[in-house]
């Protein structure tokens, strides 16, 4: 796309502020008086729908065009959004929300007249059954799958007032109705555009959208009718997909982007310290933000040890345990990833959640001596007549499997290491093909629940990639979602941590960290675990 297009279609946001697009020249981001917030994404938006809010360029592109019945804070706290209030019956089946009624669709010509309409709850009905419509096939189906009653679970008790009501308690419900798969859409905008929905998004949110250039920007204008009093701070939204974060580490240094996410090795000695702060010479140019991701990274076994892995020595609980003892993680983060991102020290559930208690979880730290006696113990002194192991990675994650084999090769374990494409090691992971491999777990909700769910038996690859399991685990598991008093409940999620510490499904890596670099004259962006982009608070003062 040339620039001078993109200029072009820039002016047409600024139009459609109604304001002055004159170019005052030195503010960057700036034309006139009206305020542009420039951003990158590496991957393109593939559908403004949020039925398909799947990917995180998605999920913020959606989040700025849409509203929910609830929103998290900063704090992972729920928080009112179109619902002012709720209720939860004392069985914990039903929830009763009460909407705002000052809540109004983006004007479009889908309504009579081309003015929009008043959210009520028969759009909230509407919103969550195309969720679980088959034909619709959203990808957020799963939110609600064996959750919700099996007849009628949504219900307008009248325009102001939704009901869902659930098959059996869960705890974790309303952080699952904060997802942008669970944003209102309208009716009409459904019937009038079918699947070109996808590229005319009708929402309620801050932003509304203007042009959408398809793999290569998303242009956003400010929602003059927006219902948060005093928001949204900034006049349009920009968002570029540069592939290259090179490229993108260049722009924001020229001041052509206002914002980046993500650390590439690349450009991390260039931005920041070992110790993982700003580089000096970046002070009063760059703001750097840094903070708990919900994203547990780790190398996992697959457990079904029986047929061809009976005899496999990962099948010995003592070897497992070795090879978590046996790597320096801290040592790892701050060569590897200048210091973002914490030791998984203490289990698999990530820092950043509030049941999150390393003085009741106690995990692994680097103890050599130790390794070597467990292995001593599994009968492979010094590694001898241990056979080679095989780890599959994909090339992201290539850097830190060498580091850890390297410093398990001096207690005498071998690795060999096997690169491949993420598509095909997930395929594989899913099938049980993958005896040993690096994976993730990114948070879908802010519960310990959903990354605790990856070692309940019951449940299928994916989530239990490594088919762990656990008769205990799995009793405390179903106890944890009867559970609705949040301390009970947080010590059930601690037990069932440390049996996974136990028995070493897995080997735990780092917590992950966000890391955001944007330009020192953007003020309003605030942290969180779920690494969302809120922009409605963004603003910015001139350079």
């Amino acid at each position: 796309m040339k620039l001078r297009y993109l200029i072009f279609c820039l002016l047409i946001i600024l139009a459609a502020c109604g304001g002055d697009t004159s170019n005052s020249g030195n503010d960057r981001g700036n034309s006139g008086d009206k305020q542009i917030f420039i951003y990158n994404q590496p991957n393109a938006v593939t559908s403004l729908d949020p039925a398909f809010a799947r990917s995180q360029t998605n999920i913020w592109a959606v989040d700025h065009l849409y509203n929910g019945l609830v929103q998290l804070d900063e704090k992972l706290n729920v928080q009112p959004s179109i619902a002012k209030s709720w209720d939860i019956s004392d069985d914990g089946l039903t929830y009763t929300f009460n909407l705002r009624d000052d809540v109004f669709f983006h004007d479009n010509e889908c309504f009579s007249g081309g003015k929009g309409r008043k959210v009520t709850a028969s759009d909230v009905v509407y919103s969550f059954n195309r969720i679980i419509d088959k034909t619709v096939n959203s990808p957020g189906a799963w939110i609600f799958k064996d959750r919700i009653a099996d007849s009628t679970p949504f219900k307008a008790i009248n325009d102001n007032t939704f009901q869902v009501k659930l098959k059996r308690p869960f705890r974790p419900m309303l952080g699952i109705l904060s997802m942008q798969y669970c944003s209102i859409v309208p009716k009409e905008a459904l019937e009038k555009y079918g699947k070109a929905f996808r590229a005319r998004p009708v929402g309620t949110g801050a932003f509304k959208l203007t042009k959408w250039l398809e793999n290569q920007a998303l242009l956003l204008a400010k929602n003059e009718n927006y219902f948060e009093k005093g928001l949204p701070k900034t006049d349009a939204i920009r968002v570029n997909f540069m592939s290259d974060r090179n490229t993108a580490y260049l722009e924001l240094m020229n001041g052509k982007l206002d914002f980046i996410s993500g650390l590439e090795s690349s450009y991390a000695d260039e931005l920041l310290t070992e110790t993982g702060g700003l580089q000096s010479k970046h002070q009063g140019k760059l703001k750097f933000q840094k903070s708990p991701y919900l994203n547990s990274e780790y190398l996992g076994f697959n457990m079904d040890f029986t047929g061809k892995r009976k005899n496999s020595p990962l099948s010995k609980r003592q070897v497992r345990q070795a090879l978590n003892y046996g790597f320096d993680r801290a040592k790892m983060i701050q060569t590897l990833r200048n210091g973002v991102g914490k030791p998984a020290t203490s289990g698999f559930v990530p820092a950043g959640l509030p049941s999150f208690n390393p003085a009741k979880v106690k995990g692994y730290t680097y103890d050599p001596a130790k390794a070597a006696r467990l292995l001593a113990e599994a009968g492979f002194p010094n590694g001898k007549n241990l056979p080679e192991i095989e780890l599959r990675t994909n090339s992201d994650y290539l850097d830190i499997c060498q580091f850890i084999a390297r410093q398990w090769e001096d207690l005498g374990i071998k690795t060999k290491i096997e690169l491949m494409q993420s598509a095909t090691l997930r395929e594989l992971m899913s099938k049980g093909e993958a005896d040993f491999f690096r994976a993730s777990w990114i948070a879908d909700y802010p519960d310990a629940e959903n990354f605790l769910t990856l070692f309940y038996s019951k449940n299928p690859a994916p989530p239990n990639y490594t088919r762990f399991k656990n008769v205990e685990f799995d009793r405390l598991y179903e106890a944890a979602l009867n559970e609705n008093d949040d301390a009970k409940r947080y010590d059930l999620y601690q037990k069932m941590d440390n049996i996974v510490v136990e028995e070493a499904p897995v080997i735990f890596l780092f917590y992950d960290e966000t890391a955001r670099f944007f330009r020192a004259n953007v003020n309003g962006i605030t942290n969180n675990a779920i690494n969302l982009l809120s922009v409605k608070n963004i603003s910015k003062s001139g350079e």
